[in-house]
């Protein structure tokens, strides 16, 4: 927001510069980004009358002007313009200015004869072109004859002000008004403000009720709508004073009608928009939402579709306008408009933001509707743009105000003490000084009796609800520079992480090892991902919590699954010619206990990691092999023995987005903690891309926190050696190598070190449907070499329990 000194003039007195003020404002919490000078480059700029002017003796287009710049001498300027005469007033730009078109002037010769100067026009100084003759745009800017002589030509224009532009925060809504700043400066300077005496006259006999009908259908998104209706309008420009004052906060002028619109949205912060009555179809205005499909034609001469769910306008037949965002072409106001619907209502801010984000169209209007607007001031408003209108006899004002606001709301009433405010911001100042700041910014209290108070907040400060925001009025007014620096007190305490946190940078650093990367992502996700990695239509990760304000209409969900923003960043480096890609994510996913949501969702933080491309970077020494289901497997493993998590059970099993038959998880004891596979060829389709991709995605932290090995256990090296036996089976074919390990484990006895498969075979030899399945067994004693006679009950045992489980035979 942007808004002239003089501007702020109109409403309070002050002798600060401009430069002085801003930096006021901004120490007290309104912060000025900039101060724009408007008299820039004209600082050399003089008003000058032409006192004798005679043609160029060598030219047949050039004149010399004897100019009268309120000096000792004249100065003796040549000019090409050809609509300047004697005793005509014009700036005069003197030797040294820097004009604001880029040019600068110096003393020169043309055709032989010196000139001091130039003459301007209105473009070479920059000036408001509006109601200017075509001979004053074409040629030299010829000013009123009466016009003094020698004078600053920023100071005759209006130009000598200065522009401050605010780079304000989402909390101070109250201050996108000039009225707002000025409440500010008054509180700052202890200065009265001059508020504007808004009175309307309706002196026209027609009654507002009887020509036009206003509702609500969607409350949630307009909480009030109220309208006024202006007769007999004639379109026509804006005085000067305006044309001035919108010009200052950034506003091309347009008509007087629209003008006055953007002034009020300007002064007191509420966004306005102006129907011509007779193209409202059925002369009735409803605030609803738009349906999905129906056209959105509006003031850009730009056709939209909606997307079902924005908050429109509409009258009886059409949309005409996005609510807060911009109006209908329909109905915008034309030269043959006769008779004007004021509108001023108060929108929820999250849908104003949504919608503009959607369509890609910011506007003043969208912007103060999104952080908030004062919806007890709709009706101010009206008025003060229909008196606007009516001192410049361009309308009457018909009878009454339509006004819909079906659940008006009590201001939050803030208890508090002058012990509390001083406690919290280690000051001491007086309880009479708290009151007296509270009282410059309009903030009603009430004396509660004992040292309690009671603080109302005012309706247009929607940032006030907490004795901690009203410490915040007080120290920033009070000035933070007369509070005294103070060390925080309190115990120290040694900062340590949590387990969780321990083990997730050790899951890191296991997985960087293997050289793959961590990638970090918003926990958003868009709901299309569900059904692109195949999730069941009743799985939990489908109930998804929506965000209120998201970022993107791409991300309006939650996330509750991680694998969705991962593959997201696979893709994204596939289609960046990047194919050999080993990334994992580390982040939260969350659950809610019901939608809608009422309380905290179950969050819980999960790993997942997706491999894919050449399993050794690209080099003449190595192969060009593909990563497969066992490289994404052996990660897995890696990281379990790194963690801690030993003697799973690796079985065949099942996962949403992996190939069947491809897919293995790890167990303990009942409890899945991975799963490893390759990814499904339905989903790749769904994901746009035929590049294999292997994927693991293990549980959430707390539950491998659960197996982890807490303390690691140090035995000595072995003295005596090891026993080996292998053990060659033939088993059906659907008979899972893990479950036999597990009861070779089993069987094994006290003596039983290590159980590894080191080979699997099918063949004609062994028949159809059998495999053989050759494991290595080491038996090892502590404080003995073990004899044969001691390993073969064991291996005896084992022999017959698998023989009795699965049906296996020793191969022969």
């Amino acid at each position: 927001m942007q808004v002239s000194i003089k501007w702020l003039k109109d409403y309070i007195d002050f002798t600060e510069t401009a430069e002085e003020l801003a930096e006021k404002l901004t120490r007290a919490g309104v912060p000025v980004e900039n101060v724009i000078r408007a008299d820039k480059g004209l600082e050399k700029v003089v008003t000058g009358r032409v006192d004798e002017i005679v043609r160029h003796p060598d030219s047949d287009h050039m004149f010399i002007c004897t100019m009268n710049v309120g000096e000792d001498k004249p100065l003796t300027i040549v000019t090409g313009a050809q609509n300047v005469h004697q005793g005509d007033v014009v700036p005069v730009a003197l030797v040294g200015a820097d004009l604001p078109c880029g040019k600068k002037i110096a003393k020169s010769k043309l055709r032989g004869v010196a000139s001091a100067g130039m003459l301007c026009s209105a473009d070479e100084i920059k000036i408001d072109t509006t109601g200017l003759t075509e001979a004053q745009l074409n040629g030299i800017y010829i000013l009123d004859a009466d016009t003094p002589i020698g004078r600053p030509i920023a100071e005759v224009l209006g130009l000598d002000d200065a522009v401050l532009e605010f780079e304000l925060t989402a909390n101070r809504a109250d201050c996108f008004s000039v009225i707002g700043i000025v409440r500010e400066i008054a509180a700052l300077t202890g200065n009265q403000p001059k508020w504007p005496d808004i009175k309307v006259t309706e002196d026209d006999a027609a009654k507002a009720a009887d020509m036009i009908k206003i509702a609500i259908d969607d409350p949630d998104l307009c909480s009030r709508f109220s309208a006024r209706v202006l007769k007999n309008v004639k379109i026509g420009p804006s005085p000067a004073w305006m044309r001035t004052r919108l010009e200052g906060a950034g506003i091309r002028s347009i008509s007087n009608v629209v003008d006055v619109t953007n002034f009020v949205m300007v002064e007191l912060g509420q966004p306005m928009h102006a129907y011509d009555y007779d193209e409202i179809a059925g002369q009735s205005l409803t605030a609803r939402r738009a349906n999905a499909g129906e056209e959105l034609h509006t003031l850009d001469d730009s056709s939209r579709l909606a997307k079902g769910g924005e908050l429109v306008i509409a009258d009886a037949v059409k949309a005409a306008g996005l609510a807060g965002v911009m109006g209908g072409l329909e109905t915008e106001i034309t030269e043959k408009t006769t008779t004007v619907v004021l509108e001023a209502a108060s929108f929820f801010g999250p849908s104003i933001r949504r919608t503009s984000r959607s369509i890609g169209l910011h506007s003043e209007a969208s912007g103060r509707f999104e952080r908030g607007i004062d919806v007890e001031h709709t009706i101010r408003a009206l008025d003060r743009a229909a008196q606007l209108l009516q001192d410049m006899g361009a309308c009457t004002v018909a009878q009454g105000v339509i006004d819909v606001y079906p659940a008006p709301k009590e201001q939050p009433v803030v208890p508090f003490t002058a012990e509390q405010i001083n406690k919290r911001l280690g000051t001491d100042i007086p309880a009479e000084e708290i009151l007296r700041i509270l009282a410059s910014l309009d903030i009603e209290v009430k004396d509660l009796g004992g040292g309690n108070y009671e603080a109302v907040s005012p309706t247009w400060r929607k940032d006030i609800a907490l004795m901690e925001d009203i410490s915040e009025e007080i120290a920033r007014i009070y000035s933070y520079d007369n509070i005294r620096a103070t060390l925080p007190r309190g115990g120290v305490m040694l900062a340590r992480q949590s387990e969780d946190q321990n083990l997730v940078d050790k899951i890191t650093e296991t997985l960087v090892a293997q050289g793959m990367l961590e990638t970090r992502s918003f926990s958003f996700q868009h709901p299309d991902m569900c059904d692109k990695l195949n999730v069941p239509a009743d799985s939990i990760l489908r109930t998804m919590i929506p965000i209120m304000n998201p970022l993107s209409d791409d991300y309006p969900n939650v996330r509750t699954c991680i694998l969705t923003t991962l593959f997201e960043t696979v893709l994204r480096n596939f289609a960046r010619k990047n194919e050999d890609v080993r990334v994992f994510e580390i982040g939260p996913v969350f659950f809610p206990k019901a939608l809608p949501v009422t309380e905290l969702p179950d969050q819980k933080l999960k790993l997942a990691g997706v491999i894919s491309g050449r399993r050794y970077p690209q080099n003449w020494t190595d192969s060009n092999e593909m990563v497969d289901f066992y490289d994404a497997k052996g990660i897995v493993e890696s990281l379990l023995d790194a963690i801690g998590i030993r003697d799973c059970a690796v079985e065949a099993g099942e996962h949403f987005c992996l190939h069947p038959g491809k897919t293995a998880v790890f167990k303990k004891g009942r409890e899945v903690i991975a799963t490893v596979g390759e990814v499904h060829p339905q989903v790749m389709e769904n994901l746009g891309t035929k590049k294999k991709m292997y994927m693991f995605v293990l549980t959430d932290i707390k539950t491998l926190l659960k197996y982890t090995g807490k303390k690691a256990k140090f035995t000595q090296l072995p003295k005596y050696p090891a026993v080996e036996r292998d053990l060659a089976l033939t088993v059906a074919d659907d008979v899972s190598a893990g479950l036999i390990a597990r009861t070779i484990t089993k069987q094994g006895g006290k003596y039983l070190q290590s159980v590894n498969l080191f080979d699997l075979y099918t063949g004609k030899q062994l028949g159809e449907g059998k495999k053989s399945l050759a494991f290595s067994l080491k038996f090892r004693a502590a404080d003995r070499t073990l004899t044969d006679e001691e390993v073969d009950v064991a291996f005896n045992a084992i022999v017959e329990a698998v023989a009795k489980n699965f049906g296996a035979e020793l191969r022969k």
